[in-house]
């Protein structure tokens, strides 16, 4: 009996993910057919950006691009901390938190009937619809697809938001987990739509490394020896491999775009992640305050050389 269950259990899963995977092609289709346009309203009470003085030009923009617990407008999971914490200790930036990393129709999962009744009666489903669309993502068949559906809601985003195009304010796309896979591949429609400085930072970045990153100034990747997760992501896509060296990531390796940082030993996930407010350090900070710091100086640091050498950099 027990045998039995654990096949029936398996052999539902399994259709699970396949009705997942065919959803989350579903969407990428749809958008580029243009049998839907992506959502660009907001819900009464929900910001476009928060941070700076909307009535001035922002030293920076920054976009947060959430792991796979995205499911809202606003901030959601432990990522509401990490916003929350950049907008208090960074005034000088503008701040964008809504973006659907995992909606190329930019359609929260809340906001769906169905996912709304499948959150609060099988709410395991809501993740393995963005694992499934960050595989979509990484896909070489719908990736240039994704990319651009993702890339465009993000430059959308900002102009909502007030950037100007070639107004050479950077922006710097935030990504946590699966969001580094769309933050890379949104680089090139970002570029093609706005011509802006762009920098990336990834937060336990869990990406294929196929996409071409050329138009990012510089990629800052954010690292632990304790996080397993993105670990494995440099195992399981051959482009992440020395091997390929023409791959998108190990262009930019060569070409000195990527930085590592190491903030051990966070863990990807848990109540010793990069963004938890109780594990404590030696100096007595918390996992949560150093992330912060560490981004924050980043682009402040970029911020300098960039105006030291009176224009933005190579």
């Amino acid at each position: 009996m027990i045998g039995l269950a654990l096949l029936l259990l398996l052999g539902g899963l399994g259709l699970v993910l396949i009705a997942e995977a065919l959803l989350a092609r579903y969407e990428v289709l749809v958008y580029v057919a243009g049998w839907r346009p992506p959502t660009i309203s907001r819900p009464d009470g929900t910001s476009y950006a928060r941070g700076a003085d909307p009535n001035r030009p922002p030293d920076a923009y920054l976009i947060y691009l959430d792991g796979i617990g995205k499911r809202r407008f606003h901030d959601t999971r432990d990522g509401g901390r990490l916003v929350k914490s950049l907008i208090n200790r960074a005034p000088e930036l503008r701040v964008l938190g809504q973006v659907q990393p995992y909606s190329p129709l930019a359609v929260p999962l809340a906001d769906r009937p169905v996912w709304a009744w499948l959150r609060r009666h099988i709410g395991l489903l809501l993740f393995l619809h963005n694992v499934m669309q960050i595989f979509v993502a990484a896909d070489r068949r719908y990736r240039p697809l994704y990319n651009r559906a993702v890339g465009a809601q993000i430059a959308t985003e900002l102009r909502v938001a007030g950037y100007r195009p070639d107004s050479g304010i950077p922006v710097v796309l935030l990504s946590y987990s699966g969001g580094a896979q769309v933050a890379s591949g949104a680089v090139n429609e970002l570029w093609s739509q706005l011509r802006t400085p762009l920098w990336l930072i990834t937060l336990g970045g869990f990406h294929n490394g196929a996409n071409d990153i050329t138009h990012a100034q510089h990629l800052y990747r954010l690292t632990s020896a304790g996080d397993w997760i993105e670990r494995v992501g440099t195992w399981i896509f051959p482009q992440r491999w020395r091997l390929f060296r023409w791959s998108g990531w190990n262009r930019a390796e060569r070409e000195g775009k990527i930085t590592v940082h190491r903030l051990d030993p966070a863990t990807h996930i848990g109540s010793r992640s990069y963004i938890a407010p109780e594990a404590r350090l030696p100096d007595g900070r918390s996992h949560l305050d150093r992330t912060t710091d560490t981004v924050i100086a980043l682009i402040r640091d970029r911020l300098s050389l960039t105006a030291e050498t009176d224009g933005p950099l190579p």
